[in-house]
């Protein structure tokens, strides 16, 4: 497994943790103020439909589910990230 740090962007920037294994991508924070279902985001690799970049200030991935949702992040080691998900995503 594989982790990095970075923010979902939802309803503001939330800070976290973004960790990555051949099953799932998944997003972590302890923030109580945040809904249940974002402390602890699984999103299934099978599920990902693609993965697009924008750079504003920071790189923010943009995940696409199969299913229609959206869920913007900020990763600051996009470089890093992009390998560890090809790795995985195979």
């Amino acid at each position: 497994m594989k982790s990095l740090v970075c923010s979902l962007c939802h309803n503001g920037i939330l800070g976290g943790g973004l960790y990555l294994d051949s099953q799932s991508l998944t997003y972590k924070t302890n923030k109580l103020t945040v809904d249940k279902k974002y402390r602890n985001l699984v999103l299934p690799m099978q599920e990902i439909k693609e993965i697009s970049w924008k750079w504003i200030v920071f790189p923010i991935a943009t995940v696409n589910m199969k299913n229609g949702e959206l869920y913007k992040f900020i990763i600051f080691n996009k470089s890093r990230f992009a390998k560890w998900f090809q790795e995985y995503s195979r």
